[in-house]
């Protein structure tokens, strides 16, 4: 008794796959390399085409009447908010003789508080000169408003102070009258209220002194504040080096072009669908991937690796087409020159001992049109595979992409080796190949992956692969496997992969 491992899989596949998302984005590189270049070089042109304008900057000391240590900033973020304001703009560009409007001139510089006591102000402007007397003439006028402001606040107190010093008096005044007017010879009651009177003067007196008291220390305050308020340091304009702003923005739009393309890259991945590990394109197609050859060839060892895995992928191949009575398609899926190549290749090994036809229903014919070279098969059209003669052996390639005409399959071959790249089709798109297929009673042998993932460990073989591809009613084929012994594999599925036999 056997048990689907395609049932086992599928019931154990996690709602994300991390694994293949990091496959997939990975194989998108080109598009996170390209959203990373692309951010680089609009950092620099930004630095390069929009250069920051000619900026002073210069710091303003304020003191407070309500300096705390522990107070948390909110007196410094009270004098930025009060430059900010038009009366200090307009102050400014009066002694600037300038006929800017203090709304628009307050768009032109900022305040930034770097401590509870310290003040910087940057000032821009056409050029560094009038970016310079910007700066002072701002800072100017926040100290003499800061000043005035003090002085207003002192000048308030000591009035308030000494208007309820002269009330007192008043009351002082009509205290000592009535003492003067108070008879010492009277009785209790009489010597009772001039004590009274004389403690509530006392009173007044202490009171009195104490209203002047507060009233000088209220101005002799001032002139602290008001020297601790100054300009510390003298404007100066601001340097600016387009080579490190250049390179600045450009590492940023670096940074933020590889997180957008990335992002794109794994938002693009998962609602497209796509397949890219062996073990998916096996269990979507319902075949097991006998074999994988990589896109392209880079370095030297990387061709012979290549070469040699063709080799063996070819001498399979002819073995399981010898072996067979019916002919055999190769059909592609994103990979029609990698198909044309592989199918020529086996033709000409099957030539050593057959007569060989190649039937070309690539789109494009891309192998009936091209020139034949000496010891090419012979290769013709699908519109003639009718006039090849029985006793040669018919060899087809043909495409399953979307758009394929699925009733002139059959006569390409009754069965098939699919040539799929990992990630070209959707996880729907294999889906619907693997049913055709099967409606059309043609048995895929195995899959030949084009360009996986080389990062790839995980296992593309199905074994009872031929079983699954088989749906429908073919009952020739259903009776094959059903003789065949479970306990051991097709012969189609003992082809080694490559990575696996190089490991």
């Amino acid at each position: 008794m056997t048990t689907s491992t395609t049932s086992k899989s599928s019931a154990a596949t996690p709602l994300f796959d991390l694994h293949a998302l990091v496959v997939a984005v990975r194989r998108r590189r080109r598009l996170w390399c390209s959203m990373a270049l692309l951010g680089l070089l609009a950092g620099a042109a930004v630095a390069v085409l929009m250069p920051p304008p000619p900026t002073a900057v210069t710091k303003v000391l304020v003191a407070h009447q309500a300096d705390q240590p522990n107070d948390p900033g909110t007196l410094i973020r009270t004098d930025v908010a009060l430059l900010q304001t038009t009366r200090i703009a307009g102050t400014a560009l009066k002694s600037l003789d300038s006929p800017v409007k203090p709304e628009d001139f307050m768009q032109d510089y900022e305040g930034v508080g770097l401590t509870n006591n310290l003040l910087q102000i940057n000032a821009t402007g056409d050029s560094d000169a009038e970016a310079v007397a910007r700066a002072k003439a701002l800072a100017e006028a926040f100290v003499a408003d800061h000043v005035r402001r003090i002085q207003q606040a002192a000048n308030a107190e000591a009035k308030d102070l000494l208007s309820q010093r002269d009330r007192m008096r008043d009351e002082l005044a009509q205290v000592n009258e009535a003492i003067g007017e108070a008879s010492p010879q009277s009785g209790p009651e009489d010597s009772a209220n001039l004590e009274s009177l004389f403690a509530r003067r006392a009173e007044l007196t202490s009171r009195i002194a104490d209203f002047d008291q507060r009233a000088g220390e209220a101005r002799t305050g001032t002139p602290r504040l008001v020297a601790g308020t100054q300009i510390v340091d003298a404007p100066r304009a601001v340097r600016h080096s387009l080579p490190r702003a250049a390179a600045t923005n450009a590492a940023i739009g670096l940074v933020l072009g590889l997180v957008l393309g990335l992002a794109l890259a794994a938002v693009g991945t998962v609602v497209a669908d796509r397949p890219v590990l062996r073990r998916d394109i096996a269990a979507n197609l319902g075949a097991s991937v006998i074999a994988e050859l990589p896109r392209r060839s880079g370095r030297l060892g990387q061709r012979r690796r290549t070469r040699a895995a063709r080799e063996r992928l070819i001498a399979s191949l002819a073995r399981t087409v010898r072996g067979s009575a019916e002919p055999v398609s190769l059909l592609e899926l994103g990979c029609a020159h990698s198909a044309s190549v592989i199918v020529l290749d086996l033709a000409k090994a099957l030539a050593a001992e057959e007569p060989v036809v190649v039937i070309d229903a690539l789109p494009g014919r891309q192998l009936a049109k091209r020139r034949p070279k000496p010891g090419d098969p012979t290769v013709v059209g699908s519109e003639r595979a009718a006039t090849v003669p029985h006793r040669e052996r018919r060899l087809g390639v043909g495409s399953v992409a979307p758009g394929t005409a699925w009733t002139a399959l059959p006569d390409l071959g009754t069965q098939t080796v699919l040539v799929v790249r990992a990630g070209h089709g959707n996880a729907a798109w294999l889906h619907t190949v693997a049913r055709q297929l099967a409606d059309l009673l043609i048995p895929v042998i195995g899959v030949v992956l084009i360009d996986p993932d080389p990062r790839d460990r995980t296992d593309g073989t199905l074994w009872d692969g031929l079983h699954t591809a088989l749906r429908g009613h073919n009952a020739r084929a259903r009776e094959n496997v059903t003789d065949r012994p479970r306990s051991q594999p097709p012969s189609w599925a003992r082809v080694p992969d490559i990575d696996q036999e190089a490991r």
